[in-house]
């Protein structure tokens, strides 16, 4: 996905909010946001946004000092879903479809997401997501490539929702790698964020390599890259690895809740849709 210029001023506001988050003082918050413009005003909309915010977090590390500002938030997070398991586990083992019910509670848990700068409550969102229509619905395609695939390559977003993803690729009962970034960018899970949430108890957990927020396969490693070749199922979470995937000519099935009407635009859908596409199937 480009880079709309919608896009600009959110890049703005994730700066200045994770300049605040780490206690910057206003001068080194103008001298951030200074240099953030400076990196603007050079970058091509051709650009996909994770590209452009790989570089703005680089700001953020160098002029705050440091580097990770979400590392706690990321921790009260995991330990709010980590309590909701047990119940979360419940709904699934009593649902009429138990798949298709982790896919939803999978997804409710994609609004754990400070890249957009709106408030959630957790349990409300499960009990919408639960039984909110999907706006796109490729579940009999998910189904189907699942009875065939020997392993999956499940692409995390974000730090406590990777307690609904451990659900999911419970529920899946096939091998799975899950992949999280290599360095702290906003929120996004990194691997001790992983195994705070028991992700290791359930997958192989496997670093892309890359600081962008989003999965940019140019810009991860040479052993991700491979992987990501050789794999024929791979699910893609949040609005992040959309923005990074969408035009890959892979197979991709992209699970996330819409929270940005320039992702809506592009998909064609709603902001606050949940979407289960599959690509390239």
């Amino acid at each position: 996905m480009k880079t709309y210029l919608d896009c600009i001023p959110c890049f703005f506001n994730q700066a200045l909010r994770a300049g605040r988050i780490a206690k910057c003082d206003e001068n080194k918050l103008k001298k951030l946001l200074n240099e953030i413009g400076m990196t603007l005003k050079d970058i091509p909309l051709e650009n996909t946004p994770p590209e452009t915010g790989m570089l703005i977090y680089e700001k953020v590390r160098k002029i705050t000092g440091i580097f990770d500002p979400y590392k706690e938030i990321k921790r009260a997070n995991t330990e709010e879903a980590l309590s909701l398991y047990p119940c979360l586990k419940n709904r699934v083992e009593i649902s009429n479809d138990k798949l298709l019910t982790a896919i939803r509670i999978s997804i409710a848990g994609n609004v754990i997401d400070f890249g957009v700068n709106k408030k959630f409550d957790i349990k409300d969102e499960i009990d919408k997501t639960l039984k909110k229509d999907f706006a796109i619905f490729d579940y009999n395609k998910f189904k189907n490539h699942l009875v065939k695939t020997d392993e999956i390559l499940y692409i995390g977003d974000n730090a406590g929702e990777s307690v609904f993803d451990k659900i999911l690729i419970e529920e899946m009962k096939k091998p799975v790698i899950y992949v999280v970034r290599e360095v702290p960018v906003i929120n996004d899970v990194i691997y001790k964020d992983a195994i705070q949430a028991g992700i290791d108890k359930v997958s192989q957990i496997f670093s892309s390599g890359t600081s962008a927020p989003g999965t940019i396969i140019k810009t991860c490693s040479d052993e991700f890259k491979k992987l990501y070749r050789n794999s024929k199922f791979v699910i893609s979470k949040g609005q992040g690895n959309y923005e990074g995937l969408s035009e890959e000519k892979h197979p991709i099935f992209f699970l996330l809740k819409v929270k940005c009407w320039v992702i809506a635009n592009d998909i064609g859908v709603k902001e606050g849709d949940i979407i289960l596409k599959g690509i390239n199937i």
